[in-house]
């Protein structure tokens, strides 16, 4: 198999496939599945208007790169605004604040400058499936049917933002399975950009590329976005818009055994994996067993300190000193790992570390229980991954601008992003808002090499649940020897023992969430070790991973059963 990509949805993956069809490379047909799921995908919390993460790796020059898509806080936004409206969290909700919460969009610069750097065709020919899908509609699917009938969302849209109504809830009810829905709004957006980029092709590729990234941030979207903002309680500006720069980045990575494991700076929180898998690399993972007790209490552990260093360090580099070759460096997870007790969990949200003096503790912070579940469904965002016939990969996971928000731009159709609902109110917080901060968003995706080679993609949906997930999906292949779809269809856990990104932060320590798959005796055996098991439906929908196997020359994906995934290649 030569080409192959998997997505969050089969109209999705059949954007990347166009492309890829059309003589597209990788990162062409990234950028295609990512501007379409925007418009196929608009209950996985993601709208035009949204942020991304992803990681590309240049097939020619051997080079892994990533991708920082967030947007930052306006310029508006500061510590002391909130506080004098007597907040002390950023809200978002249900209610009529999540407009306090907006950052600046940041995908479609993202997505743009994507095609600049790696990119082999025009933006309007990997928009074609895109402003197809919004044009003409696509047939409502049951996953969209079952969250618009759900009684918050109604309410959220009908008594709070009533403008969300006209896109879904055409003539007053909820669209079922089947019918036809059509985003002509959308389209129209969609159209300006390519209109914006024709308008000055005969100056080359690179300039029209330019040209259409203007027309939504120094235009008359931007005007409008400000606008709605203006009237609905935001605090976005122009100048947001006209300032705001995408780009690229070096990827922050470790090694596990021979593996080099690729992520993003401390803007996400990706960089917990990688310091996962420095304490683990110490243990017999094999000798304890898949999904044993024993082997998802260590994992649980791990997690819990791994996440209490994000609490303490984790933010947006450009704006805190993130010790962060410190965090991942290997004598640092030596000291951390002698925290583990084997037989009895920490009781909550373990010490974080010291980093800096490679001391195993630094101290504790200061958080109080909160068990008040986040506004956060995990079965938002969405994931994809794309390899070609020369080897370019592009990765990403895209979020933000939750369309059944109600939070709609009139006449455009897409929602904006709240992601702002993650910083902390703590000026001494490394994740404190501050005017031009990115939040430290949940979203992650990752790459694997081998001998320098690319070998596996693996990502998903969910929240503070995706490096969580993550992990479980890389062990289940390095060290379980588990196929793709075997890794992502395994039954999977995961801690709630640390403050949640989202509002209100839920807080819940010693929580244990089991998926159905784990037999009786397991949870009876974690709760003995001091765990607060709760059954949960999922831990993430829409995981995706990917292996690229040069030995066999096999490339092969597994998508996730717990939601309409696809993966296709030829």
């Amino acid at each position: 198999m030569e080409v192959l990509a998997a997505s969050g949805n089969p109209l999705t993956t059949a954007a990347a496939i166009r492309i890829l069809c059309k003589g597209g490379n990788a990162i062409d047909a990234g950028v295609a599945a990512g501007l379409a799921a925007a418009v196929v995908e608009p209950m996985a919390s993601y709208s035009l208007a949204s942020e991304v993460a992803a990681l590309i790796y240049d097939a020619k020059k051997r080079v892994v790169v990533a991708l920082n898509g967030q947007g930052p806080a306006p310029k508006k936004a500061t510590v002391d605004y909130f506080r004098n409206l007597g907040k002390s969290l950023i809200p978002v909700g249900p209610g009529h604040e999540a407009p306090l919460a907006f950052t600046v969009p940041g995908a479609v610069a993202a997505w743009i400058l994507a095609l600049d750097r790696y990119g082999t065709l025009s933006l309007g020919e990997v928009l074609e499936p895109a402003i197809d899908y919004a044009d003409r509609g696509f047939p409502i699917y049951s996953d969209m049917t079952k969250k618009l009938e759900l009684k918050g969302v109604r309410r959220q849209i009908t008594e709070f933002f009533p403008q969300g109504a006209k896109y879904f809830f055409p003539g007053g009810h909820v669209p079922q399975p089947g019918e036809r829905f059509v985003q002509k709004d959308l389209a129209n957006v969609l159209k300006t950009l390519v209109e914006a980029e024709a308008s000055v092709r005969p100056r080359g590729r690179s300039s029209a590329l330019h040209a259409a990234a203007d027309e939504f941030y120094k235009g008359k979207i931007a005007e409008a976005i400000v606008r709605f903002s203006d009237e609905v309680g935001g605090l976005l500006s122009f100048e947001d818009f006209t300032e705001y720069q995408s780009k690229t980045e070096s990827p922050v990575k470790t090694i596990y055994k021979d593996i080099e494991v690729f992520g993003h700076q401390t803007w996400s929180q990706s960089a917990t994996l990688l310091q996962a898998l420095n304490i683990l690399d110490a243990f017999d993972l094999r000798k304890i067993g898949h999904n044993t007790p024993l082997y998802i209490h260590l994992i649980a552990e791990t997690l819990k300190l791994v996440m209490a260093d994000r609490e303490k360090y984790y933010g947006d580099p450009e704006f805190v000193r993130v010790p962060l070759d410190e965090l991942l460096s290997k004598e640092y997870a030596a000291e951390r790992r002698k925290l583990i007790n084997l037989d009895k969990a920490h009781p909550g949200m373990p010490p974080f570390g010291d980093p800096i003096a490679v001391k195993a503790v630094g101290g504790m912070l200061d958080v109080a229980p909160n068990e008040t579940l986040s506004g956060i469904d995990d079965s938002g965002t969405t994931h994809l991954s794309i390899v070609d016939r020369e080897g370019n990969i592009f990765v990403a996971t895209p979020s933000g601008g939750k369309l059944d928000s109600g939070v709609v731009v009139p006449g455009f159709g897409f929602a904006l992003s709240h992601r702002s609902e993650i910083f902390s109110l703590d000026k001494s917080h490394a994740n404190a808002l501050a005017p031009g901060k990115r939040p430290r968003t949940t979203l992650v995706c990752y790459l694997a090499c081998k001998r320098g080679e690319p070998w596996m993609t693996f990502g998903t949906p969910g929240g503070d649940d995706q490096t969580q997930a993550d992990l479980q999906f890389f062990l289940n292949v390095v060290e379980f020897g588990m196929n793709p779809q075997e890794a992502v269809a395994a039954p999977r856990f995961s801690s709630n023992s640390f403050p949640g990104s989202f509002y209100p932060h839920g807080y819940f320590p010693g929580k244990l969430n089991l998926e159905a798959g784990f037999a009786a005796h397991v949870s009876d055996e974690l709760i003995l070790k001091g765990h607060q098991v709760t059954r949960v439906d999922h831990v993430g929908q829409g995981a995706i991973v990917m292996l690229l196997d040069r030995e066999s020359g096999v490339r092969s994906a597994g998508t996730d059963p717990r939601r309409p995934t696809c993966a296709f290649g030829w």
